[in-house]
């Protein structure tokens, strides 16, 4: 099994009635690794973590779990992971210490067997002094953590991970993002939806990068960088009315477009040369373009996702179907 992709997907498809939701995505997860697949609401990500994970049927294509096929044998798929979905499906009626126990009696673990796992997974994820609360007093992050482990119960050697810190406070996102690298760590593998970018910027060791079902780029974070320049100057004008003016002025100077913000009178600039950030500084003084902040910076995801697609991950074209 160490010599086969974790996850292998070849041209999947998946259709609502006329709407097809995925529209022949390949993807390869190597074992070992965070591999992240970014897109904003509706793009299709939960679809095709569902029919990986044999909770959709696929109309299309074909996938394999370490070498095994997807529709062929789903029972044996579902041995090889573990799923959190983006919505906790721990039974509000139970304490954190309960939930463990009942998942793993479901899976076939023995009453004793059950109740030391769930102790394990209590300690590991900081639950075991909210053990016996009932889940009404457990916060967000709290709930999480707890979705997180029931999907370990079995200690799965692949995780699909379903937007995992939607809805979570900062402090909280950081310290799931510190149990996913532990996860790592101990042998877990990891695919990992989100429409978060820094989030993909952190944890991910590779991207695909899907919008309305296709999968429009994969590589590193840094290397999907590269593709929007060296550097990035952030300019954020004095006035809206003069965005199409300082275009023009980008254009004329680099021969490219710069990459317009959802945020009013703010564009991003991708920089050959971070020394080129003077030239267009001094070209927009001399179009008239008053400029109330600047900055020169790395690229970050953000402007890979607005140069691939012309949106930004907070805009939903379309509802995701499933």
């Amino acid at each position: 099994m160490t010599e086969l992709s974790a996850v292998r997907a070849e041209g999947l498809i998946k259709e609502f009635g006329d709407f097809r939701a995925v529209d022949g995505i390949d993807l390869e997860v190597r074992q070992g690794e965070i591999f992240g697949v970014l897109g904003p609401n509706g793009a299709g990500k939960t679809t095709t973590l569902r029919m990986l994970a044999t909770l959709l049927p696929i109309d299309g294509g074909r996938a394999e779990i370490f070498g095994v096929d997807v529709r062929r044998e789903p029972h044996r798929v579902r041995q090889l992971l573990g799923v959190t979905g983006q919505y906790a499906s721990v039974d509000e009626d139970l304490t954190g210490r309960e939930n463990l126990w009942l998942f793993a009696r479901l899976q076939g673990l023995s009453s004793a067997r059950a109740k030391a796992i769930a102790g394990e997974l209590l300690e590991r994820f900081g639950l075991a002094e909210a053990a016996d609360r009932p889940l009404a007093k457990f916060s967000g992050g709290m709930r999480r953590r707890l979705d997180l482990a029931t999907s370990l119960i079995t200690r799965p050697p692949l995780i699909f991970l379903d937007e995992p810190t939607t809805g979570l406070d900062p402090r909280t996102r950081g310290q799931m993002w510190d149990v996913i690298r532990e996860l790592v760590a101990d042998g877990s593998t990891i695919l990992l939806t989100t429409q978060y970018l820094d989030e993909a910027d952190q944890l991910a060791d590779r991207v695909a990068v899907i919008d309305r079902g296709r999968k429009v780029a994969e590589d590193t974070p840094d290397a999907l960088k590269t593709q929007v320049g060296e550097s990035t100057l952030q300019l954020a004008l004095e006035s809206d009315a003069d965005v199409a003016v300082a275009a023009g002025v980008v254009r004329r100077l680099l021969g490219e477009d710069p990459v317009l913000s959802p945020e009013a009178g703010r564009m991003n600039v991708p920089l050959p040369d971070p020394n080129r950030a003077a030239d267009i500084l001094i070209g927009l003084r001399e179009a008239g373009v008053g400029i109330s902040s600047m900055s020169v910076a790395k690229p970050t995801l953000d402007e890979v996702f607005l140069a691939l697609t012309g949106h930004g991950t907070d805009d939903a074209p379309r509802t995701e179907a499933a």
